[in-house]
């Protein structure tokens, strides 16, 4: 179960980041070079969170479908 916990974790952590790096670039005050450099991390950090997401997505699918398979949906009589 670690690697759970440490996957949320991380997704937590990365779009923490991702929030304070918005913060960041809307302030202006950085400079150009700077600006560019946090918004590499940006791009990169939103990547890795919508990777995670997906594949959480992917696992809700597939324990639905698995549960639909256990529990067959009553029939119309």
């Amino acid at each position: 179960m670690p690697a759970k916990k440490s996957a949320k974790t991380n997704f937590e952590t990365q779009l923490e980041e991702l929030e304070s790096i918005v913060e960041q670039l809307e302030t202006g005050e950085l400079p150009l070079e700077e600006s560019l450099k946090v918004f590499e991390k940006g791009v990169k950090l939103s990547r890795q969170c919508q990777q995670l997401l997906s594949e959480a997505e992917q696992k809700v699918t597939i324990l639905m479908e698995n549960q639909e398979q256990d529990f067959p949906a009553p029939e119309d009589e």
